[in-house]
């Protein structure tokens, strides 16, 4: 068995994961600390002083954790008594048992997947020990914003999908796959919508991905939206009116991303292609716009509401596949812990047997990505199904635009041709990867 590559890690400075550690995340505490603050009115309009005290309070402990990320101190365990905590707890020790006996785990020593993960961690652990605030969504204003501020490129797709869906009946298998391919597509470039990347600043779709698809292809590195089509269009032909096709897609951002999700799932069930989709978010607010459950129920009841034919239908449709339950909503918290996937069959056996059941898991985005492969230094033509590190519920893709300084599966001298001419190409959110693995 090969040997598996070092954790990226803010310890190599002048990485990606360094420059995250450094500046990002205390900008994303920043942040944090101002939308409190800001909201302090509000606070105390509905709690009265118990929310000024907590306010208070939870601004005060994250100011404590921005100090120590920045200068680098031992990371410490959590205490707020949700039920990951022994899991965090138990993974903290891991690290510890990784190193030398005098060392400690740390934010810039560690790997960067971690001490990230730890940080919203810790976000939530601040806001859990300050109730009335402990359910409050730091994250949320930032989310709304982005989603109404994405309204012309919704508009377009809401549009296009209902105008598909009128004839979709008479389409031919080639047709099909056409629509297949286009709207895999759009879920992929919705993924460049990333307030976390972005460090909450505006991150947003302003004009339809759809009509930019061809001038994209070329920024896609590895493209095996065919084997996907065979997977989906095979197991439809083979299918008898009692069986179950089901896909599930492992949700990123919500917003305008969550949209291109939910218009992929419901091209998905409207051409029979499957029968049943099922969605997996975050259950707390996680890497500023991930989706929560809140999120996804938002996205429909706004879309149900709105003053747009097309995008009300859309929210309609979507509501009613919920009511009839082949849109499916879960949440589990193995998503917000630490661990890279390969671990999941044995830290959250439930989630990896559900998953199982599964035709088709769609990752979507970098984290996840992260997750996948381990967040680690791969050579950049290690085979895609090498670095899931045997992790293999059902058959599997990714999509994902490059935003970390992750990436295997690609040709000889693909990226090392990048690394000369485009040094920030793993980085910036320019290309993507749509990246399949069969193997059981």
């Amino acid at each position: 068995m090969a040997t598996v590559p070092v954790s990226l890690a803010g310890r190599f400075q002048g990485s990606f994961a360094y420059f995250t550690i450094k500046d990002r995340l205390p900008q994303i505490l920043t942040k944090v600390i101002d939308t409190l603050h800001r909201h302090k009115n509000e606070f105390f309009e509905e709690h009265g002083e118990k929310g000024i005290e907590a306010e208070k309070n939870t601004i005060s402990i994250l100011s404590k954790l921005r100090n120590e990320l920045q200068t680098d101190k031992p990371l410490v365990p959590l205490d707020d008594k949700l039920c990951d905590v022994p899991l965090w707890n138990q993974y903290l020790e891991y690290q510890q048992n990784l190193l030398d006996g005098n060392e400690q785990p740390s934010w810039f020593q560690s790997p960067w997947l971690y001490v990230e993960c730890y940080m919203y961690r810790r976000i939530h652990e601040a806001l859990v020990h300050n109730p009335p605030l402990d359910d409050y969504d730091v994250f949320k204003e930032a989310k709304v914003q982005s989603f109404f501020e994405s309204q012309q490129a919704i508009i377009a797709l809401c549009t296009y999908l209902q105008e598909l869906l009128k004839n979709i009946e008479d389409l031919d298998e080639k047709q099909l796959q056409e629509e297949f391919f286009r709207l895999l597509q759009v879920s992929l470039w919705g993924n460049k919508c990333d307030l976390s990347f972005s460090a909450g600043e505006d991150n947003f779709q302003k004009a339809s991905s759809l009509k930019a698809l061809d001038n994209l292809k070329t920024f896609i590195l590895v493209d095996d939206t065919e084997d996907i089509w065979s997977l989906l269009i095979n197991s439809k032909k083979r299918r008898t009116s009692k069986d179950v096709t089901r896909v599930d897609i492992v949700l990123d951002n919500a917003g305008y991303e969550l949209i291109t999700d939910l218009v992929l799932a419901d091209f998905l069930l409207s051409s029979k292609l499957v029968t049943e989709i099922h969605f997996h978010g975050k259950c707390i607010p996680w890497y500023v716009s991930d989706t929560t459950k809140q999120d996804f129920n938002w996205t429909v009841k706004q879309l149900q509401s709105a003053n747009n034919r097309w995008i009300s239908r859309c929210g309609m449709n979507w509501e009613g596949s919920i009511k009839k339950g082949v849109f499916v909503y879960h949440d589990h918290m193995f998503w917000t812990l630490p661990h890279e996937f390969c671990s999941m069959a044995q830290v959250a056996t439930d989630l990896y047997t559900e998953l199982q059941k599964s035709h088709l898991i769609i990752f979507k985005g970098d984290l996840n990505y992260r997750k996948l492969t381990g967040d680690r230094k791969w050579e950049f033509t290690v085979p895609f199904h090498q670095a899931l590190n045997k992790f293999h519920p059902a058959p599997l893709c990714s999509l994902r635009t490059l935003k970390s300084d992750v990436q295997v599966g690609l040709k000889p001298g693909q990226g090392e041709q990048f690394v000369t001419s485009e040094p920030d190409w793993m980085i910036c959110g320019k290309y993507g990867v749509v990246q399949f693995d069969a193997s059981l």
